[in-house]
């Protein structure tokens, strides 16, 4: 009797030592990954979600760029810039319209979906774009025309230090499987 009682005990200890660490691991596989704080006109801060890789920016006017790893299907990774810079925000959306065509030849103005929010006391105005992208990854480079690409981007008007741009392109994939994250990466908008 003496040896049944402790193969139950015995089995019983190893069940719930055996829930615990499923129950630790599952919660481990739910806890969201650290992110990327980095600092945007020496006084706000921004998170960047943890699966996009920082690059050296390819031209000096890029204070910070990352790495969207590719969805799917998608031969290429999705970029995103940050930089602060000059020109009004309707003139940088302006410009934005003009960085696509549309497969139908209509414009792509019309297409445009753009929000405004308020992050941290900011205003944020947010610009969703898709078509046919003409790359230019240097600004004196020839443009790649990119068919199926899509296009969010976000003009920061802080009170202290300008405006601040963040352009996420790529792919349609990729943007549409990281839309999320860069919504999470406004919303953590914050003064240092």
């Amino acid at each position: 009797m003496e040896s049944s009682t402790r193969a139950a005990t015995f089995v019983v200890t190893l069940l719930s030592v055996l829930c615990n660490l499923l129950t630790s691991q599952a919660e481990g596989a739910d806890a969201p990954a650290a992110g990327k704080t980095f600092v945007i006109g020496g006084a706000y801060q921004l998170t960047a979600p943890a699966t996009w890789v920082s690059r050296e920016p390819r031209t000096r006017i890029v204070e910070h760029e990352f790495s969207v790893p590719k969805a799917d299907g998608d031969d290429l990774d999705g970029r995103v810039t940050v930089m602060g810079a000059g020109g009004g925000v309707q003139a940088n959306i302006e410009r934005w319209y003009q960085q696509f065509t549309q497969p139908d030849g209509s414009n792509t103005k019309d297409r445009a979906k753009i929000e405004k929010r308020d992050i941290a006391g900011q205003t944020v105005t947010i610009v969703n774009l898709s078509g046919t992208y003409t790359d230019r990854p240097m600004p004196t480079a020839p443009g790649v025309e990119r068919a199926n690409y899509r296009m969010l981007a976000a003009v920061i008007e802080t009170k202290k230090n300008g405006n601040h741009f963040v352009k996420f392109y790529g792919p349609e994939r990729t943007v549409a499987a990281n839309v999320e994250g860069f919504s999470k990466m406004l919303d953590s908008l914050r003064q240092k």
